[in-house]
């Protein structure tokens, strides 16, 4: 076990909604949040969200370039830091990545230059990684360190990871982590598509056409989604706080090609055990699983489950059947799910 870290506020913008009221009766209906763009399944945020964005983007003249990413992760952000009860001097760090980053905007660019034989004076810095988190230091003027990055679906986790280690540290004792996500493009769609692990169209008709955690599917199942979600650390024990963290864990996939998944998920195996520590697994209750809605990577999750726990493994759920996979996103609505 590690030295308790304090999470004292969640803020996220899905398909679900922003409010954890709204979030909480979106998850206790049994209807999930998809729609077609592009002629394919995505989850899109809620349209009087989307117009929140938009009213965001034309509040400030410097806002206007930016990608939806880093637009997401302001809005969130500052619902977290607001939460938490968190002030400009408090000079928290900030890490916040993102998978695909900023996606549409680069892809945007990357057009007019196709067309153009040249580029706007903003492409490249409002396409680096580092402008999510950079941006959401500004608007919210803290001093402490900025940091951006990218580890997949893993994203987000990896951000919570990382603040955990500067709190320990002691170089910060409050850290903003999270993940924000805008990977609805055709061209990422395409991407997926590629990997033939995307939902076909025809299952639009379907009641239920994510079937992620269905272990008996016979295609994949993969729906794209869009999202940001964050969460102010803070060491030790406060009184407002909505969890602890007292255990992490994390590994590495040694991988056979560039997508692929050990059968028994051996990474998955891994971190759960150092999760755990001395901690008994019959006292863990619930696992929220990754499981995306393939049909190797849900199987080689529960596999690695059970490996870890047993033939008696907790209760398992997940929410990407719902709303999507949100790519570096998605763990951070898992703790949320959770919390």
């Amino acid at each position: 076990m590690i030295q308790p870290i304090s999470i004292t506020s969640l803020s996220s913008l899905s398909p679900l909604g922003k409010t954890p009221e709204d979030i909480w009766q979106a998850y206790k209906n049994k209807q999930h949040y998809f729609s077609t763009k592009h002629k394919n399944l995505v989850a899109e945020l809620p349209e009087e969200l989307k117009k929140e964005i938009k009213k965001l983007r034309a509040s400030d003249s410097k806002y206007k370039a930016l990608d939806d990413t880093v637009l997401f992760a302001i809005y969130t952000t500052r619902q977290a830091v607001k939460q938490a009860g968190w002030q400009t001097t408090d000079n928290f760090g900030v890490n916040i990545g993102s998978s695909r980053g900023a996606t549409a905007l680069f892809e945007s660019h990357f057009e007019f230059f196709l067309k153009k034989d040249k580029v706007k004076p903003l492409s490249s810095p409002t396409t680096t990684l580092g402008n999510i988190s950079s941006w959401v230091a500004h608007d919210l003027q803290t001093q402490g360190p900025e940091i951006s990055h990218s580890i997949t679906c893993s994203t987000a986790l990896h951000g919570l990871l990382n603040g955990i280690a500067w709190i320990h540290s002691g170089m910060c004792n409050k850290f903003l982590v999270g993940g924000s996500e805008a990977p609805l493009t055709q061209f990422t769609i395409a991407q997926m598509q590629a990997l033939k692990i995307y939902c076909h169209s025809e299952q639009s008709e379907e009641l239920y056409p994510c079937q992620a955690l269905n272990l008996n599917k016979k295609q994949n199942t993969m729906i794209l989604s869009e999202a940001a979600s964050m969460a102010c650390l803070e060491q030790g024990h406060t009184p407002n706080a909505l969890a602890k963290i007292i255990g992490i864990g994390f590994a590495t996939e040694i991988l056979e090609h560039s997508v692929s998944l050990s059968t028994e998920a051996i990474c998955f195996q891994r971190s759960m055990n150092m999760a755990l520590g001395n901690l008994d697994p019959n006292q863990v209750d619930v696992i929220v699983t990754h499981t995306p809605g393939t049909i190797k990577g849900d199987l080689a999750e529960f596999t690695a489950i059970k490996k870890v726990f047993g033939d008696k493994h907790p209760a398992l759920t997940c929410n990407k059947w719902k709303l999507g996979h949100s790519l570096g996103t998605s763990g951070m609505l898992n703790l949320e799910m959770a919390l």
